[in-house]
């Protein structure tokens, strides 16, 4: 199968973060390098990316789907819930219904529309054994959307990879160069697309397990200032994400795009 027309919706791991290009102004991340490899296929390939880092389901519905209507695509990734599950008033009722109205969407927008489902990563998130059920409750609604629409499903959560920290960034959240190239292979095999097999091998050695001292520090810089901005934005009326634009969002040649912006 041949593509023309890819776009990518979500939040932050569809912008890229913690992936950035040489130099660390902009984020690479796993449709960038899922466009990069579709490009080789055809000379008219053309790609924009809507993601923006915070965005829920319900905003991503709201902003990014009617973006992506005027750019016709022929391929639609989306890859995005980990926010409203841990956004403040989760309601897993509400979120499945978000996940549904979002792929019906996308499948009468576009011919191919890949999901995914999130890695069990409950054990790296602040108050992990809240996060579990959330993330079970939020795969299997988006399984369900996968059969019920014909989306093609790319499911993470008994990836293995989870496990290992080399494949996430500083917040254990994220991923890392590592993790989005992984995410990448995954698409890629999905649509039956060649892809570089070193993506999906283990790494080698084994994880360090992190000290005390570490898990201190990770709890200082990164989840605190995490827990901090979402109630400041909670008591402002500010939403994650607001005020940033999607890195890439005109449909344009892979080799021709140039950033149009910072990653704050």
């Amino acid at each position: 199968m041949t593509y023309q027309r890819f776009v990518a919706l979500g939040d932050s791991c569809t912008e890229g973060l913690d992936d950035p290009y040489p130099g660390g102004a902009v984020y690479r991340g796993w449709a960038d390098l899922v466009a990069d490899r579709l490009a080789r296929e055809n000379a008219g390939f053309r790609y924009a990316n809507l993601g923006v880092r915070g965005r829920r389901l319900d905003q991503i519905i709201v902003e990014q789907i009617p973006a992506a209507t005027s750019l016709r695509p022929d391929l639609i990734a989306l890859f995005g819930g980990g926010n409203d599950i841990m956004s403040h008033g989760y309601d897993e009722r509400t979120v499945a219904r978000r996940v549904d109205h979002a792929v019906q969407a996308l499948t009468e927008l576009s011919p191919h529309v890949v999901v995914f489902t999130l890695s069990d990563i409950s054990r790296r998130m602040p108050f992990g054994w809240r996060m579990g059920p959330r993330i079970e409750a939020l795969n299997a609604a988006i399984r369900e959307a996968a059969v019920s629409y014909g989306a093609i499903l790319v499911d993470l959560w008994g990836d293995h990879a989870a496990n290992d920290s080399r494949y996430f960034g500083p917040d254990r959240l994220h991923l890392a160069e590592a993790g989005h190239r992984r995410l990448a292979a995954h698409m890629l095999a999905s649509l039956k697309i060649p892809h570089e097999e070193s993506w999906l091998a283990p790494l080698l050695g084994t994880p360090a397990r992190p000290s005390a001292l570490a898990n201190a520090r990770w709890l200082c810089n990164q989840v605190w200032p995490l827990v901090r901005g979402r109630i400041r934005n909670r008591l402002i009326g500010r939403q994650p994400g607001d005020g940033i634009q999607p890195k890439r969002p005109d449909l344009l040649p892979v080799t021709e795009w140039r950033p149009v912006r910072e990653s704050a």
